[in-house]
């Protein structure tokens, strides 16, 4: 099987079904992060939602697949139904729109006890604490994802310098707003949770908010930027939001 690709059209990325249970089946786009693959699985889960195939009740994109869940039953597709529908959705051609996000600009406050494992990820970057935030303010990133939690966005794909792991010891409680990397991503912990990213800074944006329409802020397909501000800045910003201003 093979789907297209191009950039105002379709053609050429491969792509495989595999069964994931008697309820579900993923569609493989790849199998490492790519920003491309990436608008590969977004094109491809609108495709599926806007074919409004029978019997799916869900479509997930991720980093590199979309899971599409159905109920299958007396009425419901079997797995072999349900592949061979999606298959011939995809053989039709899957048109990438790079322009079908939106432009975010994230405002983040670097180091300090807002980001106490800045110095670490520069010592493992072997670089300094600077030419981090310039790296992580660098345009070009996207939001891959969400999971975890309500609004957490994954973010990438950041400079090869930044593809450090996650710490050995998570943390239990990490503070809304909190950015923090690994494996050349960022992630914005949208509420308190527990994680094992080094934190370099934060945001005083609110990633989650249930009174908000939309309540997240980031969607799948969203271009990132983030923008270096200082803490007289952050704090300013983080007040105004509070209070609702």
């Amino acid at each position: 099987m093979s789907a297209a690709d191009s950039h105002d059209a379709s053609a050429a990325t491969g792509w495989r079904i595999e069964a994931q249970g008697d309820r579900c089946l993923l569609v493989r786009f790849g199998d490492a992060l790519d920003i491309r693959i990436g608008l590969t699985c977004l094109a491809a889960a609108r495709l599926l939602r806007d074919a409004g195939l029978p019997g799916v009740i869900d479509i997930v994109p991720s980093f590199t697949a979309v899971a599409v869940h159905y109920l299958p039953g007396v009425d419901g597709p079997s797995h072999a139904q349900m592949a061979e529908r999606v298959a011939e959705l995809f053989n039709g051609g899957i048109v990438i729109d790079e322009a079908a996000g939106r432009d975010i600009e994230i405002p983040v406050c670097y180091g300090g006890d807002l980001g106490p494992d800045l110095p670490d990820v520069a010592a493992r970057a072997g670089i300094g604490e600077d030419d981090v935030v310039a790296l992580h303010t660098r345009p070009g990133s996207m939001v891959f994802m969400l999971g975890f939690a309500p609004g957490m966005a994954y973010i990438g794909e950041h400079d090869e310098k930044l593809a450090i792991p996650r710490r050995d010891t998570p943390r239990l409680n990490i503070p809304a707003g909190s950015v923090a990397v690994a494996n050349r991503q960022s992630v914005i912990y949208p509420g308190g949770l527990p994680g094992g990213w080094s934190l370099i800074g934060a945001t005083p944006l609110r990633l989650f908010d249930p009174e908000r329409s939309p309540a997240v802020l980031l969607a799948p397909g969203d271009r990132v930027h983030f923008k270096a501000v200082d803490r007289k800045t952050f704090d300013r910003m983080k007040k105004k939001i509070e209070s609702g201003q």
